[in-house]
């Protein structure tokens, strides 16, 4: 995690491939629907998460499976969000009935007191997924065994710098016919590749949320075709339009996984 130090306001997101930290203004958005395991805590008081089906959770903490329309409500007008990458992890119906059974908000002062003492401390660049599990969840939570050649094209498909992915150029270097491919991909991931390219390049924008720079062209850097394409898919994913969320997010410190990862600036030199 880089030396700055973070906001008075206490808005602040770790990031890596595999797990996201937020903390920070919710805003007003619509329906969301993220592609990763979402958990949700309030800073102060309760929040309210309905499904699209209506159900609903009201407590300290809530918990939504990938890719369920759901809105969040919550009494401050800040939140933690934890977002956990699926094919990371085996499926988490454990941790899932835990938070739904954490009645006496145990687990959801974990997480407050987790995000204090970032504030407070702060830490370094290059934190691991473990150091971020046992932070926010006291343990490591069970990772997920990938084939090597989809783990391949994941990789591609999380790498923010990297030209635009096709199944047909990840089947190619997985030396399967597209077809093959595309089953493998859906068989061990849960999900196919078309949804799932489209939720990491809208995960990409988290990285650049507190950047002065041009939306447009950081849409075609990530792999949009078209700013209405790039428009269209971050409303669905987080509820708001992308000016919303770099708006919001301008006291925002981000502190990553990789040491060297790109900065704004360092993302646009080079391109076209």
């Amino acid at each position: 995690m880089s030396d700055e130090a973070c906001p008075a306001s206490g808005h602040l997101m770790l990031i890596s491939p595999e797990r996201v930290f937020y903390a920070g203004l919710l805003g007003r958005p619509r329906r969301r629907t993220s592609g990763a395991y979402s958990i949700y805590v309030s800073l102060h008081g309760q929040l309210r998460v309905t499904i699209e089906d209506g159900q609903a959770q009201t407590g300290a903490m809530a918990f939504v499976q990938p890719y369920v329309p759901h809105n969040v409500d919550c009494d401050s007008r800040s939140v933690i969000c934890l977002v956990i990458e699926p094919e990371t992890v085996l499926p988490m119906a454990v941790l899932g009935a835990r938070i739904a059974g954490s009645a006496d908000g145990t687990l959801a002062e974990r997480v407050r007191q987790a995000h204090r003492s970032l504030v407070t401390a702060g830490r370094r660049e290059g934190f691991t997924t473990s150091e971020f599990d046992n932070l926010f969840f006291g343990e490591a939570l069970p990772a997920r065994r990938i084939d090597r050649r989809i783990t391949a094209a994941l990789a591609r498909l999380n790498d923010i710098t990297g030209a635009a992915v096709t199944a047909e150029d990840c089947a190619v270097a997985a030396n399967l016919s597209q077809s093959r491919f595309l089953h493998l991909f859906k068989d061990e991931t849960g999900v196919s590749f078309r949804a799932l390219r489209a939720w990491k390049r809208a995960r990409h924008l988290l990285h650049f949320v507190n950047s002065e720079i041009n939306l447009a062209h950081l849409a075609q850097d990530i792999g949009y075709p078209d700013s209405t394409h790039f428009s269209h898919s971050i409303r669905r994913f987080y509820g708001l339009q992308p000016r919303a969320i770099f708006s919001g997010s301008r006291d925002l410190a981000i502190w990553r996984s990789d040491p060297h990862a790109v900065n704004a600036a360092e993302f646009r030199q080079g391109r076209p």
